[in-house]
């Protein structure tokens, strides 16, 4: 069966788009690892599927490149708004959009082609305690723990921000290996569900430099819910201010992250790439 799609990336996090909001896709799992393939199908970190809402603009289901699904993207979300004001289905400058993490508000920036060039998500509360995470380490938050993986310890700070992170401080990140360390942390058995790792460099009290291992994925050029849960992990280690923007410097550009008392505001750009059509399997 024939779909159209558009191609977006947030940040160089890329996913393929389907208008779900008059027709139901079938089998997304089995149809997202070919199409997700960058040598024999359209190429991206997914696919999103844009889906009727009974109580926001739209409801978002996002899926890895390996088939399984995700909770949320903050990359991928800014997409979907720009997706609904750019076709005119939900001219509004401020929406809300359904994920499996709960209704996100999002604030959109337009240009003068009358085009959404970035927007601004109000991402929720960062979760800190293990169950909520889920790690499978004691007390009411994890701060700097020490943990084993492969042959060396890791200190890491685990956040929630609707799917689960591992940050990890240190003075280098160009050089690191994340095709053999990032499975390490996906697959440790401290994480029940599995783990999205951020590995940072801690730049200046404002600015981040970020590279991160997805779960279901592996290393992606961005990730915004990552660049959430490093900007918190780095104000309750000390290294950043509370309530003020940290630039989080990512391998597809930066993000705009404000954590607060009450949530964590992201801000990053969105970008159409291309349209196309293409068959799905729907046995």
């Amino acid at each position: 069966m024939e779909w159209s799609f558009t191609k977006m990336h947030g940040t160089g996090n890329d996913y393929i788009y389907f208008n779900c909001l008059e027709r139901q896709f079938a089998s997304p799992e089995k149809n997202c690892v070919f199409l997700s393939d960058r040598h024999f199908g359209v190429g991206g970190d997914g696919i999103v599927l844009i889906q009727p809402s009974d109580k926001a603009d739209a409801y978002m289901r996002m899926f890895n490149a390996d088939g399984s699904e995700g909770r949320m993207c903050g990359n991928a979300i800014r997409c979907v708004a720009k997706y609904l004001y750019d076709n005119n289905i939900t001219p509004k400058i401020k929406m809300t959009i359904d994920t499996l993490s709960g209704v996100k508000t999002l604030y959109l920036s337009v240009d003068a082609s009358g085009k959404v060039s970035s927007v601004r998500v109000d991402m929720g509360r960062a979760e800190l305690s293990p169950e909520r995470v889920p790690v499978k380490l004691p007390g009411r938050a994890v701060i700097a723990n020490t943990i084993h993986a492969g042959d060396n310890n890791y200190d890491i700070t685990c956040v929630s921000m609707g799917n689960p992170h591992a940050v990890l401080f240190m003075d280098n990140v160009a050089d690191l290996n994340l095709t053999e360390l990032g499975p390490l942390f996906e697959k440790h058995p401290l994480f029940p569900e599995g783990v999205n790792t951020e590995f940072i460099r801690v730049i200046n009290k404002h600015s981040l430099e970020m590279r991160v291992w997805e779960r279901g994925t592996g290393e992606t050029l961005a990730c915004g819910t990552g660049a959430c849960a490093t900007a918190v992990a780095a104000v309750i280690n000390g290294f950043c201010p509370k309530n003020e923007d940290i630039t989080v410097k990512l391998l597809g550009g930066d993000l705009i992250i404000r954590y607060t008392d009450e949530t964590v505001f992201m801000t990053g750009g969105c970008v159409k790439v291309f349209e196309g059509v293409t068959d799905v399997d729907e046995r």
